[in-house]
């Protein structure tokens, strides 16, 4: 039987020091994919590379009913001031350790060993889905197109995250 297709809430947060909603370029990319794809944007923020605004935010949308899915860009590199997997990953229920290394994997094609430098992470907290992407828009571009798109459409065979959506908070 053929599945239909079912629209997801997705909030997107950019993490960034120097960015504003003109000058995204990665949050602008997320947000044409998602809409493209029929989805929906619950939410778009960004807020300063600073673990505690960006638990803030994430947290929020986590206690919303109404986001489904949390998509984050930026601040998953090594500098001193890159902390959304430190920021993120303490809240988490459960980690999706394989989005992180599919990613890696995927982006290996395009930049070669610099991959290496992603810390790119998905997890689920309170029954919401959560991606952490680097800031680049080629890496927004890559994780969308490679792997969100068909884990966020109900009609992905032969799994996909959708359809396990109503049983994350089973006990």
């Amino acid at each position: 039987m053929e599945k239909i297709f079912i629209p997801v809430n997705i909030a997107l947060l950019t993490i960034s020091d120097t960015r504003t909603l003109e000058t995204d370029t990665s949050g602008k990319v997320l947000r044409e994919r998602v809409l493209a794809a029929d989805h929906l944007v619950a939410d778009q923020k960004i807020v300063r590379d600073d673990m505690y605004q960006i638990r803030a935010a994430v947290s929020q949308w986590i206690a919303d009913a109404d986001v489904q899915a949390i998509i984050t860009t930026g601040g998953t590199g090594l500098t001193g001031r890159d902390g959304t997997p430190e920021a993120v990953s303490i809240l988490l229920d459960k980690e999706i350790t394989g989005f992180g290394e599919l990613f890696r994997q995927i982006s290996y094609q395009d930049i070669r060993t610099s991959t290496i430098q992603s810390r790119a992470i998905g997890g689920v907290a309170n029954g919401t889905f959560i991606f952490c992407l680097p800031g680049s828009s080629g890496a927004c571009k890559t994780a969308w197109d490679d792997i969100l798109k068909d884990q966020l459409d109900m009609r992905h065979r032969p799994c996909n995250f959708v359809e396990l959506m109503p049983r994350l908070l089973e006990k």
